[in-house]
């Protein structure tokens, strides 16, 4: 006689042990839940590749637009402590600046001059006046400074000699600019970039100082705004943000006539 199916159909026979009681009945696997799973899996995987590729392809504007942005916040940001701890170690470790200069070249002593200022060149100093402001050409007066024959030959601070080099702008910047006149001691620089990841740049720069250290100054809809109340030697106007352009500004001395555009209650 043919041993009983289950009614199932999905367990084996009993079987009897030895003492002739039965043991547990086994299942047989189930294909058709293996079949089940396997969907569910291969369905999670197309629903997860289908997110990767919507947030690799769609916002991939996005992802480039942000990545500049901390470049150039990163580049700037480096920039600006590179120039002023240089400054400081000139105004710390050489404090008797050139003991002939007066108050018409220098408003913040014993801070740098202005490099365009034509004191150089009617002292005959090695070397003689700039073109410009640029940050490039800043030169410490405190070098070597005091009563002696040299003392209008100040030393540049970003040279062989002193052992730093000042990284040129980030592309599509100018160079920073250098000032110090009535209103303090500062360090501007500028684009006429319309990006708009340069404004995000700038925006996240600003925020990272206190209210009146730096501003934003955005010309790019406008005409060109004097930024400084003074004209300084060398110069034939104030210092400006161009029209057209977006300046970012550090104060370093941030004195009471100083014009502050994005905050006017500074300092």
């Amino acid at each position: 006689m043919r041993r009983a199916r289950s009614e199932s159909g999905l367990f084996s026979p009993n079987k009897r042990d030895r003492k002739g009681q039965g043991q547990m009945r086994t299942p047989v696997r189930c294909r058709a839940c293996e079949r089940g799973s396997a969907l569910i899996y291969i369905l999670v995987a197309v629903a997860l590749l289908a997110a990767l590729t919507v947030s690799l392809m769609e916002p991939a504007g996005q992802q480039s637009q942000s990545q500049n942005a901390t470049n150039i916040y990163t580049e700037l940001d480096g920039q600006i402590g590179f120039i002023t701890s240089a400054i400081s170690e000139c105004v710390l470790t050489h404090p008797d600046q050139d003991s002939e200069l007066t108050s018409a070249e220098q408003k913040n002593a014993p801070y740098p001059i202005n490099p365009s200022d034509p004191y150089f060149d009617s002292q005959s100093a090695d070397p003689l006046t700039d073109p410009d402001d640029s940050a490039k050409y800043i030169r410490c007066p405190g070098n070597p400074g005091g009563t002696g024959s040299n003392n209008q030959d100040h030393a540049r601070m970003f040279a062989g000699t002193s052992g730093k080099f000042l990284p040129p702008a980030p592309q599509m910047f100018n160079d920073w600019e250098y000032y110090n006149g009535a209103d303090g001691v500062a360090i501007t620089i500028a684009t006429d970039k319309t990006d708009s990841y340069i404004e995000t740049a700038f925006a996240r720069l600003n925020d990272k100082y206190s209210q009146c250290e730096a501003e934003v100054i955005d010309q790019r809809s406008a005409g060109s705004l004097n930024i400084t109340s003074d004209v300084t030697p060398g110069s034939s106007s104030e210092r400006s943000c161009a029209s057209g352009n977006i300046c970012f500004r550090y104060w370093i001395v941030l004195k009471s006539t100083a014009v502050h555009v994005d905050t006017p209650d500074c300092p």
